[in-house]
């Protein structure tokens, strides 16, 4: 067999596969994605009760205010920092990743536990004081940082510490917002892998259809 033959197999046979893996296989992909799964393979995108795109079930948001249950903290604050003012640094490794502070460390500590100094304006107030002021017994999840920093997830009882504040604010009956929460959880993969965790933002948005 001559060489110009096994040249122009090889090229056709080259031509073909990528063909098929560079065009056919992707966009059968894309069409099976758009099928099966429409919500997941547009980025499971939430919206509210107008119909405004207001985040993704996969990425968290922060969340401060009593009228909501508050998502876990993020050394990141969940990619909102504006690259143009940037004071916390916090884009500067970029947009995910934990703080990677040691228990002893005096930045983590001040976070958590706040800092106490005779002028008014260096005073600050930590985590774990402003949860017990607003009645909220506080969990792991509502005081120390994802690996990530982009957790949409709670744990329920973190959820469950915050119904009395939430409550009262909306003037709702707690036992609603107890259906919410477990409406909103999303259990083990599988049944087997990982733990429960609320979803902070589809639960936010269930919380505000309710008429107080």
């Amino acid at each position: 067999m001559s060489f110009a033959r096994e040249a122009s197999r090889a090229i056709r046979s080259t031509l073909v596969l990528w063909v098929i893996v560079a065009i056919i296989y992707p966009f059968a992909m894309i069409t099976i994605g758009q099928i099966v799964f429409p919500f997941q393979a547009n980025g499971s995108l939430l919206k509210n009760t107008t119909g405004q795109v207001v985040g993704s079930a996969l990425i968290g948001q922060p969340f401060t205010s009593d009228r909501y249950f508050n998502s876990r903290p993020s050394t990141t604050s969940y990619s909102t920092a504006d690259p143009k003012k940037d004071d916390g640094g916090v884009l500067k490794t970029g947009v995910s990743g934990a703080s990677n502070l040691a228990p002893s460390n005096p930045a983590l500590l001040e976070r958590i536990k706040g800092k106490d100094d005779p002028d008014p304006s260096k005073k600050i107030e930590g985590d774990l004081n402003r949860l017990k002021k607003a009645g909220v017994q506080p969990t792991g999840d509502l005081i120390y940082t994802s690996a990530s920093s982009l957790d949409p997830h709670i744990t329920p009882e973190a959820a469950t510490a915050q119904i009395a504040r939430v409550a009262k604010v909306r003037g709702v009956q707690p036992n609603q917002l107890e259906t919410l929460i477990s409406q909103n959880t999303d259990g083990r993969f599988l049944g087997i892998f990982g733990e429960p965790g609320v979803n902070v933002l589809k639960l936010n948005l269930a919380l505000d259809k309710i008429k107080g």
